[in-house]
């Protein structure tokens, strides 16, 4: 992993975004004028992006906001990786980036232009904003990467699934380089209550910065966010002939389907636990090799409580756990790319980060750390889960 590129409620690139969340600060989530009208309407918005200040504004015109999210994100990882487009074969630099929904904004803009307006009236770049492979398209011709394009959609394990995904092709010698990771932009009416019904959502509207509270007793749902988080994956060897030093290593991928429920998680645990073992097999690591987990922890009391549960079955030796949704909310399908990218930059510092809004710990068994926490480690692991059962783990390396 040589280029980290991130645009999260944190704050807009990596800098910015890693030190509120290894600081534990509170950024989130102020109730949201435009979903004013559903019940549990809270978020966590990129603050004070406008595409426009940052893309080409007839590029920011013609895309969704999740495709902006990824077009600068994408920049931001690949000058961090001391790349320049201008001097590699594009045709050796693949795009493999996930995705939950493609760009719901622009079509539930469309759709109320339809409906009160007539057919005649809906832009003819619907379809070119909208669909989700249209992130990878344009991020390949931003950069002029001409290797294979891909997105993946594993709902909330989206980001982590791409990772691993882009790794596979990479050790395939499909690609030289390969732009990873994944982007969102669901924080819209239909999207929120959607997820209202489904009583997925926290309903702290009295308290929005202590709405999202992974592993604490009190959490009663997630906090819906955006945002993007691209890497840049090259093979080590010529990471190295390059000069660059690696901010971490991939070294495991683990997936798997709970073949369950599909929106429920299976109650043993078992398709996070068989995407944990795959991981490691492939990290040719043990369970007792593992320094830290970054959780999946989305602050809802069905899923942090099983989660807790098979951390504490499968790592008994208790490395520090914790869950960057209580400072970022649930990113959905970028959850697992940015919280990929958290995890190596915690690798590299040799810091925790904490677990904000943890005032009860259930269960107070696990190492939850709320304070930034100073540990040395070398692999960590850090989880995803999604709705239809799809689980996705990496295993990530400081060496």
């Amino acid at each position: 992993m040589t280029g980290v590129g991130l645009l999260t409620p944190a704050g807009i690139g990596t800098k910015a975004s890693w030190e509120t969340v290894r600081n534990g600060t509170k950024t989130m989530a102020a109730v949201d004028p435009s979903l004013w009208q559903i019940p549990a309407a809270l978020s966590c918005r990129v603050p004070g992006f406008d595409g426009e200040a940052f893309l080409d504004p007839v590029l920011a015109r013609r895309t969704d906001r999740f495709t902006q999210f990824a077009l600068v994100a994408a920049r931001e990882a690949v000058a961090d990786a001391g790349l320049d487009p201008a001097d590699w074969d594009g045709a050796r630099v693949g795009v493999v980036l996930g995705n939950t929904a493609g760009g719901m904004e622009t079509v539930e803009e469309q759709c109320s232009i339809l409906e009160k307006e007539g057919a005649r009236y809906v832009s003819p770049l619907l379809l070119p904003k909208m669909l989700p492979n249209m992130v990878a398209g344009q991020l390949s011709t931003l950069l002029g990467a001409t290797g294979p394009g891909m997105v993946v959609a594993t709902a909330c394990s989206s980001g982590t699934t791409a990772i691993g995904v882009a790794r596979d092709l990479l050790a395939a010698d499909r690609y030289d380089i390969v732009l990873t990771g994944a982007t969102e932009a669901l924080v819209t009416p239909a999207i929120i209550a959607g997820f209202a019904r489904l009583g997925a959502l926290s309903h702290r509207d009295h308290d929005p910065a202590g709405s999202s509270r992974p592993f604490d007793r009190g959490r009663d749902g997630f906090v819906c966010a955006e945002g993007a988080g691209v890497l840049v994956l090259e093979r080590e060897a010529d990471a190295r002939a390059r000069g660059v030093t690696p901010h971490a290593f991939v070294t495991g991928f683990g997936a798997s389907s709970d073949a369950h429920h599909v929106t429920r998680p299976h109650p043993d645990g078992q398709g996070t636990q068989a995407a944990i073992n795959a991981a490691l097999r492939d990290a040719d690591a043990i369970p007792e090799d593992i320094g830290y987990v970054n959780a999946h922890g989305t602050s809802t009391p069905v899923n942090d409580r099983l989660e807790a549960a098979l951390l504490a079955k499968n790592l008994p030796h208790g490395p520090p756990i914790s869950s960057t949704k209580g400072v970022t909310g649930h990113l959905l399908g970028a959850a697992g790319a940015i919280e990929a990218a958290f995890t190596a930059l915690a690798l590299r510092e040799q810091v925790v980060p904490p677990n904000v809004n943890l005032t009860d710990p259930e269960p107070a068994d696990l190492k939850l750390p709320t304070f930034p926490e100073r540990h040395s480690f070398d692999l960590a692991l850090s989880l995803s889960a999604a709705f239809g059962g799809q689980n996705a783990v990496l295993a990530i390396a400081r060496h």
